[in-house]
């Protein structure tokens, strides 16, 4: 008779969560749903690879140039999955894969300079950039290509290596990204790990991360700064907008309203720097609420692998449930629904492209960010009110001023309280330009030299003239 096997206990299979396709509010398939505790030897390989990622400057080069072209060539299969999780129309999706790939490119060949001080003593004193070591990017639900790369991209380029934690509303783009990735950079280097709450958390306070940077709402940005102090992590925190227009009495209001309804609705306007108020002279704001109604009425709303949709769905129910909230409470405050103001009547999570006029200053559509496709229009008197009221919430990531006159309306955008100021346009960043916001805005600096720059500490060596 043989010996009975030991007792084995069953192996536990990895816990996984459902993935819902904004356009049905169905679920299409699922994701790990990874454990806290699991992160301590993700962190760990992270280190060890950092040692040799870190020791070659001209390698992360060349191998961040092969991840921009790895990137290209996954396009369509990413921007399927982004789409299918995100809600956003395929051409956005290919342009979101467009500029993942483009901030590889360029911070492929974006390098940290030595600097030598002179000071008159007898010595060389020169500023040398390190590298931080594993840093942790924790990204959000609307743009979750374009964001992660937007972190891991400097990052990478300066030496560092990655945990990358997406949205549990949109893991799976993200984790085929990283596996494409992975075809063409070290093991270890990039790591995405997808999960529920408290994920997030356990990566923000591990002391193995050196740098966590965040993108979403205040209140989790204090947490996530909270728990990075116990470490001592560095923390950049992108926090929202509440951006404001201000139109000037000399706009052709034709000519503007194409250009300023996408500022605000692009992305079914979720979009951390979209307009999110207008404020329009009195004598204007009727033909600005018409102008901006008529396009709201008659953009093609549905589901983004619809070749003529323009507009996706909210990407997701507790997301759809505020915007809906934040549009009852402003009509119960006496606001007027100049286009949509509700829900539409079909599976998924689409609301009404929204224009709301007769607001009053106070209601929360004003001074929150509703972050959907809803947009106040209020009147204005004189320009200072419009200036003090665009600069009287707590937010400022950016804003922008309308009018014909390019001086006057430069010298208002000088006076908004925001870190980016556009004239006649809105929400457009070359990559080589900071994005930082003031207020509740954010802490720290994203996007150029900057970004790179906030991947690195400065080192600094003295050597004497003479032996």
């Amino acid at each position: 008779m043989p010996a009975p096997e030991p007792d084995r206990a069953p192996a536990r299979r990895s816990a996984r969560f459902a993935v819902i396709d904004p356009a049905t509010g169905e679920a299409f398939d699922e994701a790990p749903d990874q454990r806290p505790d699991e992160l301590d030897a993700v962190v760990d390989r992270a280190h060890r690879a950092w040692h040799g990622w870190r020791a070659d400057p001209a390698a992360r080069t060349a191998a961040l140039r092969r991840a921009a072209d790895a990137v290209e060539r996954a396009g369509d299969d990413l921007a399927r999955s982004l789409t299918r999780e995100q809600g956003k129309p395929l051409a956005e999706a290919y342009a979101e894969i467009a500029r993942t790939a483009a901030r590889l490119r360029y911070f492929a060949d974006l390098a940290p300079r030595t600097r030598r001080i002179t000071d008159g003593r007898p010595v060389h004193s020169e500023i040398r950039w390190r590298p931080l070591g594993p840093v942790a990017a924790i990204v959000p639900w609307n743009f979750p290509l374009q964001l992660a790369a937007a972190k891991f991209a400097p990052a990478l380029a300066a030496g560092n290596t990655m945990v990358l934690k997406p949205s549990p509303h949109t893991p799976l783009a993200t984790r085929l990204l990283g596996s494409v990735l992975a075809t063409v950079l070290p093991k270890d280097v990039l790591t995405v790990v997808t999960g529920r709450e408290p994920l997030g958390a356990r990566l923000a306070a591990h002391p193995g991360i050196r740098h966590v940077t965040f993108t979403g709402s205040v209140p989790t940005g204090r947490a996530v700064a909270e728990a990075a102090a116990a470490s001592l992590a560095r923390v950049t925190l992108e926090l929202g907008g509440n951006d404001a227009a201000v139109l000037l009495d000399d706009i052709d209001v034709d000519r503007i309203a194409d250009r300023l309804f996408w500022a605000a609705f692009r992305n079914c306007g979720q979009v951390c720097m979209a307009v999110k108020r207008v404020y329009a002279p009195a004598r204007l704001h009727a033909e600005v609420v018409e102008a901006l109604a008529q396009r709201a009425k008659t953009v093609v709303v549905g589901a983004g692998t619809d070749p003529d949709t323009r507009l996706g769905p909210v990407n997701n129910a507790a997301q759809l449930a505020r915007v809906e909230q934040v549009t009852q409470q402003a009509r119960a405050d006496g606001a007027r629904a100049a286009a949509g103001g509700h829900r539409l009547d079909r599976p998924g999570y689409f609301f009404a492209p929204t224009i709301l006029t007769d607001v009053p200053p106070a209601s929360p559509v004003v001074t929150e960010e509703q972050f959907g496709p809803v947009l106040p229009v209020l009147p204005y008197r004189n320009l200072d009110e419009a200036v003090e009221a665009a600069n009287g919430t707590g937010f400022g990531l950016g804003g922008s001023v309308w009018g014909a006159d390019l001086d006057r309306a430069e010298a208002v955008a000088d006076r908004l309280e925001c870190g980016t100021a556009w004239i006649n346009h809105h929400a457009e960043l070359s990559l080589a330009q900071p994005f930082a916001g003031v207020k509740n805005s954010g802490v720290g600096v994203a996007g150029g030299p900057w970004g790179l720059y906030g991947n690195l500490r400065p080192f600094v060596v003295h050597r004497p003239r003479e032996a």
